[in-house]
């Protein structure tokens, strides 16, 4: 990855197993050419958002590498892009205790050993795994990644040279009518339910990247249409607390309900998924990953892992 003008360069050796994806999420804002993964930013600021372009390659297996540089020259702005992709990919992420623990488990001790540097799908930030799960509430993902395709070439934020798109503001998304919304496949609660969360993001009354998940959590609550399913995505994904986990994810309901009974058609409630899960902890959001991967690999939850 060559160097470039104003470019902040970081080196990260993982410490545990890790692989770059290799290749970008459906929701089009992920781009992977020659093995580099490229991401467009954000970095928020007094005067106006300070677009940053992030590169991400891997040389070998023991190296990292990050680049990144702002449209305003920020070495500031170019660190922070840097730090909320590490936290993205989980490249520094230190799964020992995991492994140690999982690695003889009976249901998913054969895929801990086969996949050990497996990671959880992360987003760079809070308000994006908040928007992008209320997109996919009760739908299938195909469905829902074209919806967030077309938010993001309609209202999204476009870098120029690169042709990288990143997702539209809490505030662009507040300032919109939950018609345009609905013009996107977005179902009517869902699109009411996204400009109201919107809204609340971008005046401050909830602080999703403050160091308080839980009142971020129990405030999201309050706003009708998000549930449970909706702020345990937002902590496992956005806030990357594996202690949490998405139980009402349908898959998971059925991956619980099939090892249970013995009926591939058989579902659980939320409460069941829950208790299966408790043994994992603090790592159910991880386990849980490993458990579609080891006992229905066709399955697919949210919270799946890359």
């Amino acid at each position: 990855m060559a160097g470039r003008t104003g470019e902040l360069r970081v080196e990260v050796t993982p410490p545990w197993p890790f692989r770059l994806p290799r290749r970008g999420g459906m929701d089009g804002v992920t781009r992977v050419r020659g093995g580099v993964l490229e991401r467009l930013l954000h970095h928020p600021g007094p005067d106006g958002d300070d677009p940053v372009v992030v590169r991400v390659a891997q040389p070998a297996r023991d190296r990292v590498v990050f680049g990144a540089a702002a449209a305003s020259g920020s070495r500031a702005a170019a660190a922070w892009a840097i730090e909320r992709m590490r936290f993205a990919l989980g490249v520094d992420d230190d799964h020992r205790a995991f492994y140690a623990r999982f690695r003889d488990d009976p249901l998913i001790g054969a895929a801990v050993r086969a996949q050990p540097g497996l990671r959880l799908r992360r987003r760079p930030l809070p308000f994006e795994a908040l928007a992008w799960a209320i997109t996919e509430q009760l739908i299938e993902y195909v469905r829902a990644a074209a919806i967030q395709r077309r938010i993001v070439v309609g209202l999204g934020r476009r870098c120029p040279r690169t042709g990288l798109r990143d997702l539209p503001s809490p505030a662009r998304l507040a300032a919109q009518a939950p018609a345009l919304l609905r013009g996107y496949d977005l179902a009517d609660k869902r699109a009411v339910a996204l400009v109201r969360a919107a809204r609340e993001v971008a005046a401050g009354r909830i602080d999703l990247d403050g160091p308080d998940h839980e009142a971020a959590w129990r405030r999201l609550r309050r706003i009708p249409e998000i549930g449970p399913w909706t702020v345990e995505v937002v902590a496992l994904l956005g806030h990357g607390r594996m202690d949490q986990l998405p139980a009402g994810d349908l898959a998971y309901r059925k991956l619980v309900g099939r090892l249970l009974t013995g009926d591939p058609r058989a579902r659980v409630d939320e409460a069941d998924v829950r208790r299966f899960f408790a043994p994992y902890a603090p790592w159910t959001g991880l386990a849980a990953a490993y458990a579609l991967r080891a006992a229905a690999p066709g399955m697919r939850a949210v919270a799946a892992a890359a």
